[in-house]
């Protein structure tokens, strides 16, 4: 398993509290398609299809809190 980045646990953090793509580019200051190219990157190495998917799996490797 890749390692992610500290951008994209940031980024998977706001994910898994709901967070819209729009709202996490406001907050964190990034245009949309970086937070898009962000979520394909996470995806990719936790190799998940979705945003739910993301947050469980992140969660079974103790990446973010239960």
């Amino acid at each position: 398993l890749e390692p992610l980045s500290a951008r994209e646990l940031d980024l998977l953090s706001l994910v898994a509290q709901g967070l819209s793509n729009q709202e996490i580019g406001a907050r964190l200051f990034l245009a949309l398609d970086t937070v898009k190219g962000h979520n394909r990157r996470i995806y990719a190495k936790l190799n998940v299809q979705r945003r739910t998917e993301a947050v469980a799996r992140a969660r079974e490797l103790g990446l973010l809190p239960p």
